[in-house]
């Protein structure tokens, strides 16, 4: 799985913004762009037009769990939920399932999209889910939401993320104040957390993205990040919530992916570390009772670079 026959791209422009969405193909992004001078500049790594895989586009959206879990899947109120790998590059299944099925294009208008996703058991999944995203373009931005209501008979674990790629410069720096670092083994399986950063992965003080080679989770964080490309003049920043299902709002945690090649990296809101279901406590893995939702909001904003950090928090 993560091939599937691309098509039916719906593009949006507003606000100096060019959006493209493909909602065929797990109602991923095709391209986000900054009109500037009468030039479009990617503000993601774009899709290629060719390459009929989800992890070429420019973003997608993951659930009803993000990231990896062990296993073979995960025990909840005494009953285990059985999950089979659903790529062929890895042996654990890996982001849910809702980037794997066509979504349905809601809604369209000058300066925003809805998309939405009835999944029933995907594959032999446990879950059973009515999922809604949607991208509004605001003056220098866009907001970004994603939620999933349950419904299932049963509750269930749930988990949101986002899975934006970025183009990875000799200067490009991510700055993101974070707590800690879950370790990992070589499968990405966390095998502990803390708060002693290897050399380079402290976020907090800013990691030069092109020297890092890295797959892992970050908590602790208060949901803000700049990512800056000096070259291109060019600064994003983002700030990310979680609404929980009793209604209240949180912090996700965060996850940098960066690797040898090719020259991209990606830099993931997530509301549970890789394999949440089998860490000691199962942080952020969010019992979601039937009819009841959570959602995720990423507030995305541009300019020219250099950015002031402290306006990543405004």
């Amino acid at each position: 799985m993560g091939e599937q026959s691309f098509g039916g791209v719906h593009w949006i422009e507003q606000h100096a913004q060019r959006l493209a969405v493909m909602p065929g193909a797990g109602g991923g992004v095709v391209a986000w762009q900054w009109v500037r001078g009468g030039e479009p500049v990617d503000l993601w790594r774009a899709w290629d037009g060719r390459t009929p895989r989800m992890q070429a586009l420019a973003s997608y959206p993951l659930l009803p769990w993000s990231n990896r879990i062990s296993g073979g899947g995960f025990e909840h109120a005494g009953r285990f939920h059985a999950l089979a790998p659903n790529t062929p590059d890895d042996p654990y299944p890996i982001h849910g399932d809702g980037w794997l099925q066509p979504w349905q294009l809601t809604r369209s208008s000058e300066d925003g999209v809805q998309m939405q996703l009835r999944s029933a058991g995907f594959g032999g999944s446990p879950y059973h889910y009515e999922a809604s995203q949607s991208f509004t373009l605001v003056d220098g931005g866009m907001v970004q939401s994603l939620s999933v209501t349950n419904r299932g008979e049963h509750p269930l674990p749930f988990g949101l993320a986002q899975h934006p790629w970025f183009t990875r410069t000799p200067a490009c720096r991510l700055s993101a104040r974070v707590g800690g670092v879950w370790l990992a083994r070589p499968d990405k399986i966390p095998t502990g957390y803390t708060a002693d950063f290897p050399e380079g992965w402290n976020l907090g003080q800013g990691a030069r993205v092109d020297r890092l080679v890295i797959d892992n989770g970050f908590g602790g964080w208060d949901g803000a990040a700049l990512i800056e490309w000096p070259e291109r003049d060019l600064a994003l920043r983002m700030h990310s919530t979680l609404t929980l299902p009793d209604g209240s709002q949180a912090r996700p945690d965060c996850l940098l992916y960066a690797p040898a090649e090719p020259p991209v990296f990606c830099f993931e809101p997530i509301s549970h570390p890789i394999d949440a279901a089998h860490l000691p406590g199962q942080p952020g893995w969010t019992e979601v009772a039937p009819g009841r939702s959570m959602a995720l909001v990423v507030e995305w904003r541009f300019s020219s670079s250099p950015a002031d950090w402290s306006a990543a928090t405004a």
